[in-house]
């Protein structure tokens, strides 16, 4: 009996030392769990050396659990390790940021520059230059043709029309040359070249001939006034129609120099293409607005030249009316004469 509860008693005792072996693994474990935690955050921190003592202290009661006490040193010994290698990686991904950041501002393309209009002429080449000065003085002709040629030819058409308002009761060449006065214009120049011509002609039975000479000399008046209002013409004519060659001629040598460009740059950013095409562009639009306004001046005033030689027209005839009034007038006297 003695011996049966001796040996409850030695049970008791080993399940008493297990319990409490069992309780200190449980608290080595839950002081290495922390432990572990804040080394994994810094990694240069020392791993905690009070948790050494207390797992010694249950190896000494009981050697059985003393592999367990082992355990929790090896558990937190083991995360040191992976948190030594840890900190490179974590402070490797600073780095690149940095190095991210700085390459943008090495390898920025050049910030493009203002393209106006006036910017990319300074910065043309000389040929372009050239060309879009000329396009300029070209235009500047054209609206100074159709300010001078817009006032000559309403002058000349309110003179002329005028004229044949004084004309249109007068009997005879003198008299159409009284209301006139000293007046110059194309109904004079009519008037004094029938009456020239009647002069010349007198004594000459033959009024056909008379009519054919005056006729002719009208004619010449005709064309000469003719030339004369069309002068400037021509000019509108010509810038009309070689004003677009000339731009486009500027824009292929820009198009061209701005490639030689590309190639010795050796890039094909925008901030680099784009100013030479613009420059050469340029030349072409300014031959356009300097040829569309042309061409329609041009053929306005043919229109207006059109309706002002019309009035010439009648000039001649109002005075070949008058040249054919005098001589019959004249041949009638002759006849009333000769009856008497």
């Amino acid at each position: 009996m003695k011996s049966t509860s001796f040996q409850a008693s030695l049970v008791q005792a080993g399940l008493v030392r297990a319990s409490l072996a069992a309780a200190v693994m449980l608290a080595a474990a839950w002081l290495a769990s922390p432990v572990s935690a804040q080394q994994q955050a810094r990694p240069a921190a020392p791993a905690p050396a009070t948790t050494q003592p207390s797992m010694a202290q249950p190896s000494a009661v009981s050697p059985a659990p003393a592999p367990a006490t082992s355990t929790p040193a090896e558990q937190s010994a083991a995360p040191t390790a992976p948190s030594a290698t840890a900190a490179p990686a974590a402070s490797a991904p600073d780095a690149v940021p940095a190095d991210a950041g700085s390459r943008p501002l090495k390898s920025a393309a050049p910030a493009m520059k203002e393209l106006s209009p006036w910017v990319m002429f300074m910065s043309a080449d000389i040929i372009v230059k050239a060309v879009m000065i000329g396009l300029a003085f070209a235009s500047l002709v054209t609206w100074t043709v159709f300010l001078a040629k817009s006032i000559e030819l309403s002058v000349a058409s309110a003179k002329l029309r005028s004229a044949l308002k004084k004309v249109a009761d007068t009997r005879s060449l003198a008299e159409a040359q009284m209301a006139l006065g000293s007046k110059e214009g194309v109904l004079p120049s009519f008037l004094a070249s029938a009456l020239r011509e009647a002069r010349m002609s007198a004594g000459i039975s033959s009024d056909t001939g008379i009519k054919e000479r005056a006729a002719s000399s009208f004619a010449e008046i005709v064309r000469a006034e003719g030339r004369r209002i069309r002068i400037g013409m021509g000019v509108l004519a010509t810038i009309g129609s070689t004003s677009p060659f000339v731009g486009l001629f500027g824009t292929v040598w820009g198009i061209m120099n701005s490639f030689i460009g590309i190639s010795k740059s050796q890039t094909t950013n925008l901030a680099v293409v784009a100013p030479g095409i613009a420059e050469a562009l340029l030349a072409t639009a300014i031959g356009l607005v300097a040829a569309i306004p042309a061409v329609i001046i041009y053929n306005h005033f043919s229109r207006v030249t059109k309706s002002y030689l019309e009035l010439v027209s009648r000039a001649s005839g109002a005075a070949g009316r008058l040249l054919s009034r005098d001589l019959d007038r004249s041949h009638g006297s002759v006849h009333s004469r000769a009856a008497e």
